[in-house]
Protein backbone atom coordinates (compact mmCIF):
# COMPACT_ATOMS: atom_id res chain seq x y z
CA UNK A 1 0.00 0.00 0.00
CA UNK A 2 1.28 3.30 -1.00
CA UNK A 3 1.63 6.06 1.38
CA UNK A 4 1.00 9.51 1.76
CA UNK A 5 4.73 10.76 0.42
CA UNK A 6 4.26 8.50 -2.63
CA UNK A 7 0.76 10.38 -3.23
CA UNK A 8 2.67 14.16 -2.41
CA UNK A 9 5.68 12.72 -5.03
CA UNK A 10 3.16 11.91 -7.54
CA UNK A 11 0.75 14.66 -7.20
CA UNK A 12 4.15 17.15 -7.57
CA UNK A 13 5.43 15.26 -10.46
CA UNK A 14 1.45 15.25 -12.35
CA UNK A 15 1.41 19.80 -11.64
CA UNK A 16 4.80 19.66 -12.94
CA UNK A 17 4.35 18.03 -16.39
CA UNK A 18 0.63 19.93 -16.88
CA UNK A 19 2.50 23.36 -15.83
CA UNK A 20 5.08 22.71 -18.75
CA UNK A 21 2.26 21.67 -21.32
CA UNK A 22 0.23 24.63 -20.39
CA UNK A 23 3.50 26.81 -20.95
CA UNK A 24 4.17 25.71 -23.76
CA UNK A 25 0.66 26.66 -25.13
CA UNK A 26 0.96 30.58 -23.21
CA UNK A 27 4.67 31.31 -23.47
CA UNK A 28 4.26 30.80 -27.48
CA UNK A 29 0.63 32.68 -27.32
CA UNK A 30 -0.67 28.85 -29.62
CA UNK A 31 -2.80 26.65 -27.62
CA UNK A 32 -2.21 23.39 -30.36
CA UNK A 33 -0.05 21.78 -27.50
CA UNK A 34 -2.75 21.69 -25.62
CA UNK A 35 -4.28 19.06 -27.60
CA UNK A 36 -1.39 16.95 -25.54
CA UNK A 37 -2.86 16.79 -22.61
CA UNK A 38 -6.47 15.16 -23.91
CA UNK A 39 -4.32 12.56 -25.34
CA UNK A 40 -2.43 11.45 -22.84
CA UNK A 41 -5.52 12.03 -20.14
CA UNK A 42 -7.40 9.62 -22.83
CA UNK A 43 -4.65 6.79 -22.86
CA UNK A 44 -5.32 4.77 -20.65
CA UNK A 45 -8.80 4.16 -20.70
CA UNK A 46 -8.95 1.79 -23.70
CA UNK A 47 -6.53 -0.57 -21.50
CA UNK A 48 -9.18 -0.23 -18.86
CA UNK A 49 -12.23 -0.60 -20.97
CA UNK A 50 -10.78 -3.68 -22.42
CA UNK A 51 -9.47 -5.01 -18.84
CA UNK A 52 -12.60 -5.12 -17.50
CA UNK A 53 -14.37 -6.76 -20.87
CA UNK A 54 -11.22 -9.32 -20.40
CA UNK A 55 -13.15 -13.23 -19.94
CA UNK A 56 -12.32 -14.46 -16.98
CA UNK A 57 -12.89 -18.08 -17.11
CA UNK A 58 -10.46 -20.91 -14.91
CA UNK A 59 -10.27 -23.23 -18.47
CA UNK A 60 -7.70 -20.28 -19.58
CA UNK A 61 -3.99 -21.22 -18.69
CA UNK A 62 -2.05 -18.18 -17.29
CA UNK A 63 -0.05 -17.56 -19.94
CA UNK A 64 -2.75 -16.70 -22.59
CA UNK A 65 -3.96 -13.87 -23.54
CA UNK A 66 -6.98 -12.62 -24.84
CA UNK A 67 -7.35 -10.66 -27.79
CA UNK A 68 -10.24 -7.70 -26.17
CA UNK A 69 -7.03 -7.11 -23.86
CA UNK A 70 -4.68 -6.96 -26.97
CA UNK A 71 -6.96 -4.49 -28.40
CA UNK A 72 -6.89 -2.26 -25.69
CA UNK A 73 -3.02 -2.14 -25.18
CA UNK A 74 -2.45 -1.26 -28.73
CA UNK A 75 -5.12 1.29 -28.64
CA UNK A 76 -3.20 2.89 -25.81
CA UNK A 77 0.00 2.39 -27.47
CA UNK A 78 -1.57 4.88 -29.94
CA UNK A 79 -2.76 7.23 -28.13
CA UNK A 80 1.11 7.59 -26.19
CA UNK A 81 2.61 7.82 -29.48
CA UNK A 82 0.22 10.29 -30.67
CA UNK A 83 0.98 12.40 -27.71
CA UNK A 84 4.59 12.44 -28.55
CA UNK A 85 3.95 12.83 -32.24
CA UNK A 86 1.83 15.20 -32.69
CA UNK A 87 3.74 18.23 -31.64
CA UNK A 88 6.59 17.06 -33.51
CA UNK A 89 4.05 17.10 -36.52
CA UNK A 90 2.59 20.41 -35.39
CA UNK A 91 6.33 21.59 -34.80
CA UNK A 92 7.47 20.32 -38.68
CA UNK A 93 4.18 22.19 -40.17
CA UNK A 94 5.73 25.85 -38.21
CA UNK A 95 2.47 25.41 -35.97
CA UNK A 96 4.29 25.47 -33.68
CA UNK A 97 7.71 26.56 -32.34
CA UNK A 98 10.22 23.80 -31.13
CA UNK A 99 10.94 24.72 -27.77
CA UNK A 100 6.92 24.66 -27.22
CA UNK A 101 7.53 21.21 -29.05
CA UNK A 102 9.98 19.85 -26.32
CA UNK A 103 7.78 21.46 -23.15
CA UNK A 104 4.81 19.55 -24.72
CA UNK A 105 6.45 15.96 -25.28
CA UNK A 106 8.53 16.03 -21.60
CA UNK A 107 4.90 17.76 -19.94
CA UNK A 108 3.03 15.26 -21.68
CA UNK A 109 5.27 11.89 -20.96
CA UNK A 110 5.14 13.23 -17.30
CA UNK A 111 1.42 13.30 -16.99
CA UNK A 112 1.31 9.83 -18.79
CA UNK A 113 4.03 8.36 -16.47
CA UNK A 114 2.21 9.79 -13.13
CA UNK A 115 -1.23 8.13 -14.26
CA UNK A 116 0.81 4.90 -14.34
CA UNK A 117 2.48 4.92 -11.59
CA UNK A 118 -0.83 5.94 -9.88
CA UNK A 119 -2.45 2.76 -11.47
CA UNK A 120 0.59 0.80 -9.92
CA UNK A 121 0.91 1.87 -6.22
CA UNK A 122 -3.04 1.75 -5.57
CA UNK A 123 -4.17 -1.10 -7.63
CA UNK A 124 -5.82 -4.30 -5.80
CA UNK A 125 -4.77 -7.59 -5.62
CA UNK A 126 -6.67 -10.01 -6.79
CA UNK A 127 -7.59 -13.12 -4.06
CA UNK A 128 -7.68 -16.63 -5.65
Amino acid sequence: MAGLKTIIVLSFILAIGFLLVILSAALFKNYLPLLVVATYVLAPVPNWLCGKAQDHDDFMAAGNSNSIVELGRFMTGFMVVMGVALPVVLAHCDLIKIPAMAMSIIGGLLIYGTIISFAMFFQEQEEF
